[in-house]
């Protein structure tokens, strides 16, 4: 075992994901409740789940987008590549309330999708998620307004065999290099979508195969480690993967995990940004790599009750238990 030095913010990593935990599984039971957690700063602020399959994008996504009716697998990769690039449920509703619910790539029509949401920008409607920044590929496909060159980085991916690279990719990393193939498409993306591609049945990988630490999450492991014996980022979410169980036993946490399924790669990843940004509240005194010393987003209840549905291939329910 290498030899690592660890900041206080290391134990902290394991008790936010346990308080995370408990605040999603009291919003599971109690969606109505006003408060869902003793913790002062989770309760105050947005923090993402530990699991990023519990969210309510990923959970829109695997329902709504990937598994809601019988597509060919060109219309399942459309339907992901066009929501994610959007991030946004609102998005998807308004499209797919225009077109009868009827987004496929083989009744795709560019002139009909842009004009809806030109309509919906018209009218002051936000249709990016502020999760994350894309990149608006003006200076590739040359359009003035952002969407307008997302359909168009669409088109070219949908017309260059990609379901195929998809399909004939081995494992997660495969998939995540066809992706990081297409232009203003980054390592961060790249890996996201790899993540959304695999929760459908395109491909065989898993979110065991691979991981592409992003800037967050580099910061929350300069937080954490004050020395990594020589390990890169990826080898340090690997120690996370395997040390989760002994972990939250050696600090006396409780954690539930979803039955047949402890924290996958993308995971202890996601944990790591989440943690980079809670700590600039719990532990001011630890710097990162950014600087950022305050959370931006502040925590909104929404009292919709949470449904969950996991990809059929991975054979578990919604089930939450003492033991991974």
């Amino acid at each position: 075992m290498p030899a690592f030095k660890k900041t206080p913010a290391f134990d902290t990593y394991w008790r936010f994901a346990y308080s995370r935990q408990e605040a999603f599984l009291s919003k599971y039971t109690t969606p109505a409740a006003t408060s869902y957690s003793q913790d002062q700063i989770i309760s105050a602020h947005r923090f993402t789940n530990c699991y990023r399959v519990l969210d309510r994008v990923s959970q829109f996504l695997i329902k709504d987008v990937i598994y809601k009716e019988n597509n060919t697998e060109e219309d399942i990769l459309f339907r992901i590549l066009l929501f994610k690039l959007f991030n946004k449920i609102e998005t998807w509703k308004l499209l797919s309330s225009a077109l009868g619910e009827d987004i496929r790539w083989s009744s795709y029509s560019r002139p009909v999708y842009d004009s809806i949401l030109s309509n919906a920008i018209k009218s002051n409607t936000r249709i990016y998620s502020a999760a994350y920044i894309m990149p608006s590929g003006k200076s590739i496909f040359g359009y003035e307004r952002k969407h307008q060159n997302h359909l168009s980085l669409i088109e070219s991916m949908m017309s260059s065999g990609i379901v195929g690279k998809i399909s004939n990719s081995n494992n997660l990393e495969e998939v995540y290099n066809v992706f990081l193939d297409y232009p203003t498409i980054g390592p961060f993306l790249a890996y996201q979508l790899a993540i959304d591609v695999a929760y459908s049945e395109l491909t065989t990988a898993t979110e065991r195969d691979f991981v592409m630490p992003g800037p967050g999450a580099k910061d929350g492991i300069a937080k954490c480690f004050s020395g990594r014996a020589g390990k890169n980022d990826q080898y340090i979410i690997e120690y996370m993967y395997d040390q989760q169980e002994m972990e939250f036993e050696r600090l006396s946490l409780d954690f539930k995990w979803i039955k047949g399924r402890k924290l996958q790669l993308i995971d202890c990843q996601n944990l790591f940004c989440e943690v980079d940004k809670y700590c600039r509240v719990y532990h001011p005194d630890i710097s990162g790599i950014s600087g950022r010393t305050r959370i931006k987003q502040k925590y909104r209840p929404n009292p919709c009750a949470i449904e969950l549905f996991f990809p059929p291939k991975w054979g578990v329910e919604p089930i939450f238990s003492h033991s991974a």
